[in-house]
């Protein structure tokens, strides 16, 4: 009976350690880069600036309104001989009505090439966000391994710490050591399982980070070990300047920086198409029905809408030119502002380079420590 026990017991703790996910390293970059907030904000902001593009094309194109409007009046008004009557009428009318830009300082057209700029940043900064989460998870993934090395390592020196109790005790027992000796290996291996209980709250606290980046239940959790190989004592490259002239055109954080001057570039000329005179069409078509309830002359009728609709009807075509002389120094403040955006723009990608340099030195050094 005591042995069917022990072999349930085998057979469910071996079914439950089965049934328990373990997450490889590619599921768990996958996982993070579906579920992450952040990503799913710089998504948003993908299809905004998409949207942005498609308003910019709008621009191109002319608009089209149409109004109605109808009035009753009820009053006094006077009639064909100038005297003030008492009427009764209804005055109704549709219009349509279309406008669009024929020239504005090339402002339209700057515009829709700083939206389809904005789509491309967009992207970039998307791409930096996914390499940084990217990262992070292969860090913490790291960090959980090496909890269960170090809790491993620390378990079997605990137990190696349990056997020298015993066999100091044997020695004590026998009179060939003192006492202080074993009380020195008890010592000892306290020492050790106070170190157990720490890895393991390390380990701990390296599967629930692992598990927060996922947005997984830390219940359970667990990750599959991976192997890794000895590392080659030869680098890759013989310097650092190699790696960072290669990172310069690949990195998504400098080339989205300089987005950010090109955009710039973009918003010194609109500010300075203020300067140019605009030119506009404008095209309209409308007719009107009026109708008199009273106070008609004799023989005289209203006539029906339809013969209204065709006598009344008139269109006419526009062109306005707007020439700008002088707007209380705006548009000249406006461009030094561009000009200014501008200056901060490339300093921001002279900060993006040194830190993508620095950083580059430092992680090359560390790996020719570590191989050492």
């Amino acid at each position: 009976m005591k042995i069917k026990l022990i072999l349930c017991v085998a057979l469910c703790t071996s079914i439950a350690t089965f049934s328990q996910k373990q997450w490889t390293l590619k599921e768990a970059v996958d996982q993070a880069l579906s579920k992450n907030i952040s990503i799913q904000q710089n998504k948003l902001s993908v299809a905004l600036a998409k949207s942005n593009v498609e308003i910019a094309k709008g621009n191109f194109l002319p608009n089209l309104n149409g109004a109605s409007s109808g009035n009753f009046n009820v009053g006094l008004s006077p009639d064909q001989n100038g005297i003030l009557t008492n009427t009764n009428n209804f005055n109704g009318s549709l219009n349509l009505s279309s406008g669009g830009v024929i020239f504005n300082g090339y402002r339209n057209i700057n515009t829709y090439k700083q939206a389809q700029l904005g789509v491309e940043s967009s992207l970039y900064d998307l791409n930096k966000i996914e390499n940084d989460i990217s990262l992070r998870v292969v860090n913490t993934y790291l960090n959980v391994l090496f909890a269960k090395e170090n809790l491993e390592v620390a378990s079997v020196q605990a137990a190696i710490s349990k056997k020298q109790i015993e066999a100091a005790k044997a020695r004590f027992d026998a009179g060939l050591t003192a006492k202080g000796d074993l009380l020195n290996f008890r010592s000892t291996a306290a020492n050790d399982l106070q170190n157990v209980i720490l890895q393991e709250n390390a380990l701990d606290l390296a599967l629930l980070n692992m598990a927060q980046l996922l947005q997984e239940s830390a219940e359970n959790f667990d990750v599959a070990p991976i192997e890794v190989e000895t590392p080659s004592a030869n680098l890759f490259y013989d310097n650092s300047s190699t790696v960072f002239k290669k990172s310069l055109n690949n990195m998504p954080e400098i080339v989205s920086a300089k987005l950010d001057i090109e955009n710039a570039d973009f918003n010194v000329a609109l500010a300075k198409g203020a300067f140019s005179p605009s030119l506009s069409y404008n095209l309209g078509a409308g007719t009107s029905y009026f109708h008199q309830f009273n106070n008609l002359f004799p023989g005289q009728s209203n006539s029906s809408f339809g013969t209204q609709f065709v006598d009344r009807f008139q269109y006419g075509a526009g062109v306005s030119l707007n020439i700008p002389i002088f707007n209380r120094f705006q548009t000249k403040n406006r461009v030094a502002q561009s000009l200014i955006n501008k200056e901060i723009s490339e300093t921001r990608l002279d900060i993006q380079i040194l830190q993508l340099e620095q950083t580059i030195e430092q992680a090359f050094l560390d790996v020719k420590s570590s191989l050492k």
